[in-house]
C-alpha cells in the first residue's frame, strides 16, 4: 500500500510539472505575440496595402484576401462535411464502407497541410498555369471537410434513438426526422465543430504557398493570385527589413487573436451544452 502511494505521488508530481512547463511556454508565446503585435498595430494596418520596404504600408489586401479565402472554403467545406457526416451517422451506420470513410477522414485530419497544398497545386494550379484564390479556397476546404464530417458524425450519433423512433411513430419521413429532430438535438456540437474547423484553417500557410500564393495588390478576384495574412506574415517575418517585420508581428497578432476568439467561443458553447 505504501509503495502504491509513493508511486502515485511521483506520477502526479511529474504530470503536474509537465503541465506547468506546457502552460509556461504557452503563456510565454502569447505574451510575446501580444506585446510585439499590439506595439505594431495602428489604423493604417487596416487601410493601406502592403508596400515595398521603407514605404508606409498596411495589411488591407492580406486581410481581405484572408477573409475571402476562409469564407469561400467554409462555403465549400461546411455543407460537404455536414452531408458526409449525416450519411455516415444516419444511413451508413457501421457498414464496412462507412468505417472505411471514417478511417480516411481520420487520416486526412492528421495529413500534413503542405501535402494537401501540393495535391491542389497539381490538379488546379499546374493545369491552369497560374496561382488563384479558388485553388487556395479548395485547399482549405479539403482540410476543413474531415473535421466537420467527424464532428457531425459523432454529434448525430449521440442523439437518442428514442427521439428518432418517436418522430417515425408520428409518421414523419426520414429526411424530416433528420432535419427537424436529429439536427436540432446535435446543433450545438455541430456548431462547435464548424468553429474549430474555421480556427484550424485560418492559421494555415503551407497549402496557400502552393495555391493562392501571394499578391501585393488589393484584389477580390478569385481567378488571380490572392494575398493572405498567413503567407504575408511568413514573408514579412523572415525579411531583413524592420518595417516588414513589424507588419509581420501585426499579422501574427490579428491571426492569433482571431483563432483564440473562435476557440473561446467554441469552448463556451461546449460548456453550455454540458450544463
Amino acid at each position: 500500500m505504501r509503495k502504491r502511494k509513493i508511486i502515485n505521488v511521483i506520477i502526479m508530481s511529474l504530470s503536474t510539472i509537465a503541465a506547468l512547463i506546457g502552460l509556461f511556454f504557452l503563456f510565454w508565446i502569447l505574451w510575446v505575440l501580444f506585446s510585439k503585435g499590439l506595439d505594431a498595430m495602428s489604423i493604417k494596418i487596416f487601410t493601406l496595402d502592403t508596400a515595398p520596404p521603407g514605404r508606409e504600408g498596411g495589411l488591407r489586401n492580406a486581410l481581405v484576401g484572408q477573409l475571402i479565402l476562409v469564407g469561400v472554403a467554409s462555403l465549400i467545406g461546411i455543407p460537404l462535411g455536414i452531408m458526409a457526416g449525416t450519411y455516415l451517422s444516419e444511413y451508413g451506420g457501421n457498414s464496412k464502407f462507412s468505417n472505411f470513410l471514417r478511417d480516411i477522414s481520420d487520416i486526412m485530419m492528421s495529413a500534413p497541410s503542405i501535402v494537401i497544398g501540393a495535391f491542389v497545386y497539381a490538379i488546379l494550379v499546374a493545369p491552369v498555369g497560374h496561382f488563384s484564390g479558388w485553388a487556395g479556397a479548395v485547399a482549405l476546404a479539403i482540410m476543413m471537410i474531415p473535421i466537420v464530417l467527424r464532428t457531425t458524425d459523432d454529434m448525430l450519433s449521440l442523439v437518442s434513438k428514442q427521439l428518432r423512433e418517436a418522430a417515425y411513430a408520428l409518421g414523419a419521413p426520414k429526411y424530416k426526422v433528420i432535419m427537424q429532430v436529429v439536427y436540432r438535438g446535435a446543433k450545438v456540437g455541430m456548431l462547435t465543430g464548424i468553429l474549430l474547423s474555421i480556427a484550424r484553417i485560418a492559421g494555415e500557410t503551407a497549402p496557400l504557398l502552393f495555391t493562392s500564393f501571394n499578391n501585393n495588390f488589393y484584389t477580390t478576384n478569385l481567378d488571380e493570385a490572392m494575398a493572405s495574412l498567413t503567407v504575408t506574415m511568413f514573408n514579412f517575418a523572415t525579411s531583413p527589413y524592420d518595417d516588414w517585420i513589424k507588419l509581420g508581428w501585426a499579422a501574427a497578432f490579428i491571426l492569433g487573436a482571431f483563432v483564440l476568439f473562435v476557440n473561446i467561443i467554441g469552448r463556451m458553447i461546449i460548456k453550455k451544452k454540458v450544463k
